[in-house]
C-alpha cells in the first residue's frame, strides 16, 4: 500500500492537486427538487402493493410486485428484462487477502422486526415529511459547474480552511484514482450524527465515479441522516445515481425511476438498527458496489445481500470504466466552507461527531477497504490519498502501520472551538 503523506495542516498537497480535478464529482448538495415527481413515482408504486408493513419506527413498507416497481417508469427501462442475480456470485470472488474477516456486529433494518415481503415482491418505503422541513430533496443538485466555482487554496488566515471544491458541502474522504476500476467495498461504522437543521444532512458512503467534474456519472451507497429527504433524523440506508453531475438526472433511492430492486429483504431508505454508541459495540454495514462484467449493470450489496442494480442503459462512460473510488463522510449545509455567509459554522456532525482517533475507536471509520480492477481480484488500492475540506471541523486519518488491514478514520463535530 503506497501512501503519500506530504501534507500541510491536514491537507495533502499531492492529493489536493488530484482532488481539484476529480474530487468534485461528489455532488455537493442534496437540494430541493420536484416534490410532485417524487410523489408520483412512489404513489404509483403504492397502488401495486400486495402487502403493507408498519414498522415500529413509524415507517410504512409496501411490498410491490417486482415487475411493477418504480424503476420501470424510466424511458430507457420500459422494455428492460430484470436481472435477478449477478452473473457471477460475488461471494466466490478472488481476494488478495487470506485472513478471516474480523468479528464485527452488522446492523440490520428495523422494519424486518414487523414483517417480511413475499417472494416476487420488493419492499418500497413510503415517503414522509419532517415537520417544518423543506420539500423533499430528490437529487443532489450541483451548486457550481465551472472552474470559477472552485474556491481558493487553504491559508493560515482565520480559524477555518475555505471549502476548496464546492459550495455548501464539506467532505472528509479517502480516495484512489487513475485505474480501471469496476468495484469497491468497505465496512462502514454506523452512527447517528447530530444534524442541526432540517435542510442539512450528514452521510457516510462508498462512491464509484467517472467523467469530468461538470458532467460526471456516479453511483453511491451508504448511510445518511437526512431530515428533509426522510422526514426524521434516523440513520438510513441509501443509494444514489446521476449521469450529468445531478443537473437533470439521477436521485436518491426511488425518488425517481432508475434503480432496480431484486431482493425482498432490504428496503432502500429504511432505518438501520442498532446504531453504534461510544461505549457499545461497533455496529457496521458492509457496502459493496460492483459492475457485472457480463451485463455492465452496477450492483449494490448490503451486508452480503444483493439489493439490486443500476442498469447499464442509464450510463455512458461509467459502464465502460470507473476512474475514481471514494470512501468517507460528507456534510451538506450553507454554513460550511468559511466566509462571512458561512459564519457561524454548522454544528451538524460527521461520522460519530468525534475527530478521528484510532486508539479510542470512537470516530467514524471505514475498514476492509477494497477495490477491483481488470484483474477481477478484490484488493487494497495500490495508491490512496486522504482529503478534508475543513480539517478543523471534520478531519481524516489513514492508519496503515501496526494493523493487519488499513483503516480510514474520519469525522468531527462541526462548530466548536477550532471551528467557530
Amino acid at each position: 500500500m503506497k501512501i503519500f503523506p506530504l501534507c500541510f495542516r491536514g491537507v495533502c498537497l499531492k492529493s489536493l492537486m488530484i482532488l481539484l480535478l476529480i474530487l468534485s464529482v461528489i455532488s455537493p448538495a442534496k437540494l430541493l427538487d420536484s416534490e410532485e415527481r417524487t410523489s408520483h413515482n412512489l404513489s404509483s408504486g403504492h397502488r401495486h402493493a400486495v402487502r403493507r408493513i408498519r414498522s415500529e419506527d413509524g415507517d410504512v413498507i409496501d411490498c410491490i410486485n417486482i415487475y411493477k416497481q418504480p424503476a420501470f417508469d424510466h424511458p430507457a427501462l420500459r422494455n428492460h428484462a430484470i436481472q435477478m442475480a449477478p452473473s457471477v456470485d460475488p461471494s466466490v470472488e478472488r481476494t488478495m487477502s487470506t485472513e478471516k474477516s474480523p468479528e464485527m456486529s452488522s446492523a440490520a433494518q428495523l422494519w424486518r422486526r414487523s414483517g417480511s415481503c413475499p417472494i416476487d415482491t420488493v419492499p418500497v418505503r413510503r415517503s414522509k415529511k419532517a415537520s417544518g422541513a423543506r420539500r423533499f430533496p430528490a437529487r443532489k443538485k450541483p451548486t457550481g459547474t465551472s472552474k470559477s466555482s472552485l474556491r481558493s487554496a487553504p491559508t493560515d488566515e482565520g480559524d477555518k480552511v475555505p471549502n476548496l471544491l464546492r459550495v455548501n458541502r464539506s467532505v472528509a474522504i479517502l480516495f484512489t484514482y487513475g485505474y480501471n476500476y469496476n468495484a469497491a467495498k468497505g465496512d462502514i461504522r454506523v452512527w447517528n450524527p447530530y444534524v442541526e437543521h432540517d435542510h442539512e444532512w450528514s452521510n457516510s458512503q462508498v462512491a464509484l465515479q467517472n467523467g469530468p467534474y461538470h458532467h460526471f456519472e456516479s453511483v453511491e451507497s451508504g448511510w445518511a441522516v437526512n431530515p428533509s429527504l426522510y422526514g426524521d433524523r434516523q440513520t438510513r440506508f441509501f443509494v444514489y445515481w446521476t449521469v450529468d453531475a445531478s443537473k437533470t438526472t439521477g436521485c436518491f433511492d426511488l425518488t425517481c425511476p432508475g434503480f432496480v430492486q431484486t431482493n425482498q429483504e432490504i428496503a432502500i431508505g429504511a432505518a438501520i438498527y442498532p446504531i453504534s454508541t461510544p461505549d457499545g459495540l461497533p455496529y457496521q454495514i458492509t457496502i459493496y458496489i460492483f459492475k457485472d462484467m457480463i451485463t455492465s449493470n452496477f450492483w449494490v450489496q448490503y451486508n452480503g445481500v444483493n439489493v439490486g442494480y443500476w442498469p447499464a442503459d442509464l450510463f455512458t462512460s461509467l459502464k465502460l470504466t470507473v476512474e475514481t473510488v471514494q470512501w468517507g463522510g460528507e456534510v451538506y449545509s450553507s454554513k460550511v466552507g468559511g466566509g462571512a455567509a458561512a459564519t457561524p459554522h454548522t454544528a451538524t456532525q460527521m461520522g460519530s461527531g468525534q475527530f478521528p482517533e484510532y486508539m479510542e475507536d470512537v470516530s467514524g471509520w471505514v475498514k476492509r477497504l477494497r477495490v477491483r480492477d481488470n484483474s477481477m481480484t478484490l484488493k487494497e488500492p495500490d495508491w490512496a490519498g486522504t482529503y478534508s475540506d475543513e480539517y478543523r471541523c471534520y478531519n481524516v486519518r489513514y492508519v496503515t502501520d501496526y494493523v493487519e488491514d488499513p483503516e480510514f478514520y474520519y469525522g468531527g463535530p462541526g462548530r466548536g472551538f477550532l471551528c467557530p
